[in-house]
């Protein structure tokens, strides 16, 4: 389903095992927070969907519960999941599919729906409606996402000087596509009870507000080198290519130079940011749709 793949995604992640590779796991205690409020803790062989599953950073952590969690990955993009499906997690069936278009999951299948690092890339209605049906009656809908300061909201202020230069230096790329950092992601719930006097978008609303939300902070200490090759994997960083990729990891390394950077007996910079997640239930019933 690469057509329905947003273009900078589809070659910002070409390089998956890279990104398998440098993007970061989730702190234990994000993951055990979630996974309760998804009120799927215990539930022995609870069905999960892990939706944009993409390299299964967030699918080994669910695979590896002791639920037995029977999971479906779905996952659009062909690099990220053929690296999801070398790995042969335990319990997971890994299919391809998108947010819109979850054919191969039954109607009301899932207790839960996760999707780790990548609503932003869907946050509409098409998507909503197709989660809602695959969720059971009130099932819940969990959003995870691992922000590193430099990648994070401009109202969010960085924990060091260092990371401000890192953080101004992906704001100058950024592209306009959406991402977690442009705050928007969250207007397609609040949009559940717009209407007009013609149109009832959605007479009663598919998924509760307002959003559960969590957020445990967290510090990683990493080599500069891996530091950057963690920046690259940001999907319009990697794109870069050139004279202009050149300049950039220049500038990340000026950065990493500064002089109230963190540094550990190792020789390994404090990199800060934090673990965001958002969790909301499908409303039992059938909402009616636009014209309804």
């Amino acid at each position: 389903m690469t057509a329905n793949i947003s273009s900078v995604a589809q070659s910002g992640f070409a390089n998956a095992a890279s990104y398998d590779t440098h993007r970061p796991s989730y702190p234990p205690e994000a993951v055990s927070a979630l996974i309760k409020h998804l009120d799927i803790d215990n539930v022995l062989n609870g069905r999960v969907v892990d939706l944009a599953a993409g390299t299964g950073k967030f699918t080994e952590l669910l695979s590896q519960r002791p639920e037995d969690y029977e999971i479906i990955a779905v996952e659009p993009h062909t690099g990220m999941r053929e690296v999801l499906v070398k790995k042969g997690l335990k319990g997971v069936k890994v299919i391809d599919g998108t947010a819109t278009n979850m054919k191969d999951v039954g109607t009301g299948w899932a207790d839960g729906v996760v999707v780790a690092q990548a609503f932003h890339w869907f946050a509409n209605a098409e998507a909503l409606q197709e989660i809602y049906r695959v969720l059971k009656p009130g099932g819940i809908l969990g959003l995870i996402w691992n922000i590193e300061d430099y990648n994070s909201r401009t109202d969010w202020v960085p924990t060091t000087g260092w990371e401000k230069k890192l953080k101004d230096i992906m704001w100058t790329f950024d592209d306009k596509k959406p991402r977690f950092r442009h705050n928007e992601w969250a207007t397609v719930f609040n949009e559940q009870l717009k209407s007009t006097p013609l149109t009832i978008q959605t007479a009663n609303p598919w998924f509760s507000m307002p959003l559960g939300e969590d957020s445990v902070k967290w510090t990683v200490w990493m080599t500069k080198d891996l530091i950057w090759e963690r920046f690259r994997t940001i999907s319009h960083i990697a794109n870069l290519e050139g004279d202009k990729l050149e300049e950039t990891r220049t500038k990340v390394y000026a950065a990493m130079s500064s002089s109230d950077v963190e540094v550990n007996e190792k020789g390994e910079l404090g990199l800060h940011g934090q673990t965001v997640s958002s969790w909301t239930t499908a409303i039992p019933g059938s909402p009616l749709r636009e014209g309804g």
